[in-house]
């Protein structure tokens, strides 16, 4: 065993500053080198029995050994953990990572550190890895065992079955009795042995992941989670028991708590000799001393447990590190003892950033193995953990695989560590993957936000699995325990995440690792290619044909199998649904087999490599010509969506149906919106149409059948212009209804959709993020709801008839400020940018004209509130209350729903933006699909994947034969650019997607392809004005 080399510690890979935290150094100066010299070798009990051994200088401080620790499990959040010892008295104490070890453990030899949890955060979700989940799991397990934990029975039960789940897998009696006879969770567990089989039956189809996430959701709300407990006396000298939580102090009498003393009571902490005293803050209401006195065992045990209330209300009260005070020129007076270290948020920031890398880990006792999850969690630090489907796996497709942080977790792997050869287990093997990437035999669990995202939680869209209809075409992946699953996936640079949330598996497909080099294989393929542009116009129609074609099939194939099997929607529905989508899927099976025979003809594949073969018009015009009988079935898609919302509406079946469908992998979008599919692909041939004509010049043989082609598709287009506005804006109120709750008759005949997004509302408690609904009526303003869904709740309602709009900066001195008053009622609100301001007062003056024109105002139309007309001081209670919920909701432990987190309402909330019906429209006419070489920031290799791009996200595909997508990445917040030259890119037709520290490149096939790539990600990532955006509107004939 050699020295142990300066690697990058747990500190440096979460951002802290080049410090050893707090000290009693001076102001600006740097803590002293680890020193070199003699080593000792210190054994560490790890949380699952097991023991390491590191041998550390003699010399180094506690932080030393804690980072190597850290760094040998690969444990990111390891701040909230710590390691502790018995002294020479006999007494537990902390390791003080400022100290040198040496002073502290005074015969190594003979003594075990014990490496455990220190800090119990209020909220589970707020540890975003699942390691760290695992080992907190672990400490409860021992907690249970030690009999710390106490509980009644029912909670012990059901501790013990979510562990019993983690550690054996589904539920078979005799396999769980016999495992319950040779494991002991609980001193007297023989009594209830019923009740944990009871209870581990309902745990079918859980994970580990999830079973960990269960059981501290269950231990988190017993009095004595995270509780130690240390023996005291109150003035009176009756036997009492102290401890420090997240909260404050807490007094108990036995197990029993009898007092608890908040941080914001607490004035002052101090000691002197064997008493404890806590000086509160002057209350009128308090019937409790100024100082409250408390008598220990010892100086000792107080100095001990003064230590620990210093670190506890450090770590979670403060949002940095503490400073050190200077020191005292001739003696000092008191301790010098500081919190060392990072705070919880200063945590909860790294993490959020996600930078950091996803390491397999190894759980003892499960046939499982896990994968740790990239934290992808929003605005929010509290990352939703959605359930894992045990039909399911995620992906992560973000950076974390190689940011730099990634790369210092495995550096840290390189502490040297020996292992006891008289110890009789292994700690838990961190596992790294191969070169190759790692394989989707891993289960995992989904993750937010999105989120789902990431700081801002877009937990993109880590999409649920549900069972979907029998196709032979599925691509399946094997999870570990031997079944196929579906494979699926969300792109996430925070959701969140959680949605997002959890442990998304290491794809081999966007894992950077995993896929081979390709470029060689695309500069061969470029150089074989055709030139001209018109070759990649007509290309683009056969990719974008594919994608189309996959979308009938949302209808035609998986839609139709769902319906046929559940007795749930009406024949004459049926009948006008599918008959009118099936004459178009075969139709358009043969158009896309007709464009790739040309294609390949003029990539010269075959041997009639003539120039006559050299053109797609004639193609495309036999094709139109031949599409105009079928203009009875596009009139009837409007009419089918109608009914299909109204049958909903009527059918408390049909709506469930629709909704499992939905969350089916294969429905990636709102499924009304493959509806009018048909009516979209129509303005797709136009403007390819367009640019054909646009680029050849007259006495081209192409473009007398380009020209014709393009009359015939513009007639028909404009036959279904006032068809195509009526049904987007239906469907776009239907999809606005299902995330919003507390609102009745949202779809009402007259009633136009204008803007939604994020804004801030200012109120008695200060700004507050709140999400508002702009139609030409009147504007709603919503939060965060606690549903399952995460719905918005709508909190109140402004009619337009009568409001004016004002410009308020300089009156509140808030910047990009905006007064609404209305006839009863005013707001002050407060855009992101000038850029969002400008937009919203733009369309809310429009829609306040429109209100002034119409007949009158607009009635009552909030089923579940009533009238926000309340006075000043009670819409700061009502604010007050909604902040309850929307900091709830971000704890909510309810599964989300993969669509109704990822809707554009979910992504404009977290990244604090906002879009309008005319940026919708503008995004139906700019879709796009084909393939792109992907790279990540830190990445070497270009990876080839099938990119569609439409309703403001790119889906990221294996390949165009896939199902269903297995990324998503919401591109509402990014900025567009091309690389720098110090990016070191030395590519041709290569763009850069940023946001915050999420970077992704894409690589195009040729200069057309790139600009129109350009051009459609420009129309998601930055909303055009009004009047340009109608003027192109109005250019195609919409």
């Amino acid at each position: 065993m050699g020295e142990i080399e300066q690697k990058p510690t747990p500190g440096s890979r979460l951002g802290a500053p080049e410090n050893s935290g707090i000290s009693t150094l001076e102001h600006g100066q740097k803590p002293p080198p680890t020193p070199s010299g003699k080593l000792m070798s210190i054994k560490i009990q790890m949380l699952d029995d097991t023991q390491e051994a590191f041998e550390v200088p003699q010399r180094a401080p506690g932080k030393v050994l804690l980072d190597a620790v850290c760094s040998h499990l690969n444990l990111v959040e390891g701040d909230y953990f710590g390691l502790e010892f018995p002294d020479h008295k006999k007494i537990t104490v902390w390791l003080d990572l400022l100290k040198p070890i040496v002073k502290q453990i005074r015969r190594p030899k003979h003594v075990v550190v014990k490496f455990v949890v220190k800090f119990f955060p209020p909220d589970h979700t707020q540890l975003q890895e699942e390691l760290t989940r695992y080992l907190f799991a672990l400490q409860v397990k021992q907690d249970l065992a030690q009999g710390r934990l106490t509980c009644n029975d029912t909670s012990a039960a059901l501790l013990i079955s979510h562990i019993v789940q983690s550690e054996i897998g589904d539920f078979d009696e005799a396999l769980d009795r016999e495992h319950l006879a040779k494991n002991k969770y609980i001193p007297q567990q023989d009594a209830l042995e019923d009740k944990i089989v009871e209870f581990h039956h309902n745990h079918i189809g859980q994970t580990p992941a999830e079973s960990d996430f269960q059981l501290l959701e269950v231990a988190r709300r017993l009095e004595m989670y995270g509780i130690r407990l240390h023996p005291a006396k109150d003035r009176e000298g009756t036997k009492i028991n102290l401890a420090v939580a997240n909260t404050g102090i807490l007094v108990f009498q036995g197990f029993t708590k009898i007092n608890a003393f908040n941080w914001a009571k607490v004035r002052k902490l101090s000691f002197k000799r064997k008493r404890f005293l806590v000086k509160l803050r002057p209350d009128a209401n308090s019937s409790y001393q100024d100082t409250l006195e408390f008598l220990m065992a010892s100086r000792d045990f107080c100095k001990s447990f003064w230590k620990i209330c210093v670190e506890h209300h450090a770590f979670f009260r403060l949002f940095e590190e503490p400073k050190p005070k200077p020191k005292p020129v001739f003696f000092s007076r008191g301790s010098s003892f500081r919190f060392s270290g990072r705070t919880q948020k200063q945590v909860l920031d790294y993490v959020k950033e996600g930078g950091h890398k996803k390491v397999q880990f190894e759980r003892k006792h499960s046939k499982i193995h896990s994968i740790r999850s990239l934290a992808t969690q929003p605005t929010e630090p509290n990352s939703e953990v959605p359930k894992q489907s045990p039909q399911s796996t995620s992906l992560t497709f973000g950076e974390g695989a190689d940011s730099p942080g990634g790369r210092s977790c495995q550096q840290g792997k390189e502490l040297k560590v020996s292992t006891p050869e008289s110890g009789p287990h292994q700690s838990p093997a961190l596992k790294k993957s191969p070169a190759g990437g790692s394989k989707p035999a891993d289960r995992a669990t989904k993750a937010p936000p999105e989120e789902e995202e990431e700081e801002e939680g877009v937990k993109e869209r880590v999409q649920q699995s549900k069972p979907q209809p029998p196709q032979p075409s599925t691509e399946l992946s094997i999870n570990s325990q031997g079944g196929t699953a579906p494979t699926n996936v969300t792109l996430s640079p925070n959701l969140s995440p959680d949605t997002k949330q959890a442990s998304p598996l290491i794809s081999p497909l966007l894992n950077d690792q995993a896929c081979p080099r390709t470029d060689d294989e695309e500069e061969g393929r470029r150089k074989r290619f055709p030139t001209d542009k018109a070759y990649f116009i007509a290309k683009e129609v056969s990719t974008t044909e594919r994608t189309y074609l996959k979308d009938l099939e949302v209808i035609t194939s998986w839609f139709h199998s769902t319906v046929s099997t559940e007795d749930a929607m009406p024949e004459t529905l049926k009948s006008l649904i599918f008959p009118n989508f099936e004459p178009l899927h075969k139709f358009h099976t043969n158009f896309l087999k007709e464009i790739e025979q040309r294609l390949a003809l003029w990539e010269g594949r075959s041997n009639a490599h003539l120039r006559d073969h050299q053109r797609i018009g004639d193609v495309m015009l036999r094709n139109i010509q031949g599409m105009k009988p079928l203009a009875a079935h596009l009139w009837k898609h409007g009419e089918a969506l109608e009914a299909l919302e109204n049958a909903i509406r009527s059918s408390r079946r049909l709506e469930v149906l629709c909704r499992d469908f939905e969350l089916q992998k294969v429905c990636y979008l709102p499924l009304n919106t493959f509806l009018l599919r048909p009516l979209h692909r129509l303005m797709h041939y136009q403007q390819v149409l367009e640019r054909l004509c646009k680029h050849h010049a007259p006495s081209h043989a192409d473009f007398r059948d380009c020209r014709a082609a393009l009359a015939e598709m513009t007639e028909m287009v404009a036959q279904l212009h006032g068809t195509m506005i009526k049904m987007e804006n239906f469907q776009k109120l239907h999809e606005l209804k299902k995330d919003l709750i507390g609102i009745d008759n949202l779809v009402v005949p007259g009633r136009e959709f204008i803007r939604l997004g994020s804004l801030s509302k200012l109120s008695g408690k200060g700004l507050q993020q709140r999400m508002f609904f702009l139609f030409n009526d009147v504007l709603l303003y919503t939060s965060r709801g606690l549903t399952a869904s995460n719905q918005f709740k709508v909190h109140g309602q402004l009619p337009l008839y009568g409001m004016t709009i004002e410009q308020s900066e300089d009156e509140w001195g808030v910047p990009h400020c905006l007064t609404l008053r209305g006839q009863r009622q005013s707001i002050i609100v407060a855009a992101s940018s000038r850029s969002e301001m400008e937009k919203w007062i733009e369309d809310i003056q429009m829609a306040i004209d429109l209100a002034e024109k119409s007949s009158g105002p607009t009635p009552e139309f909030l089923a579940s509130s009533p009238p926000d007309n309340k006075s000043p001081d009670e819409a700061t209670t009502a604010d007050q209350e909604s902040e309850d919920d929307l900091s709830a909701s971000r704890t909510s432990l309810e599964r989300q729903a993969p669509h109704r987190g990822n809707t554009m309402v979910h992504v404009c909330w977290h990244r604090n933006t906002s879009v309008s019906m005319v940026d919708f429209s503008v995004a139906v006419e700019n879709q796009l699909s084909g393939n792109l070489l992907r790279k990540f920031k830190n990445s070497n290799g270009w990876q080839k994947l099938w990119v569609v791009f439409t309703n403001f996200c790119l889906f990221f595909y294996k390949s165009h034969q896939d199902n269903h997508p297995l990324a998503s990445l919401p591109l509402l917040g990014y900025s567009l650019t091309v690389p720098s030259e110090a990016e070191n890119i030395h590519k041709d037709y290569v763009f850069k997607l940023h946001f915050k520290s999420h970077v992704y490149y894409f690589r195009a096939e040729s200069e057309y392809t790139f600009e129109r790539w350009m051009e459609v990600i420009r129309s998601a990532t930055s909303s055009a004005s009004r009047a340009h955006v109608s003027s192109h509107k109005e250019s195609h004939m919409y």
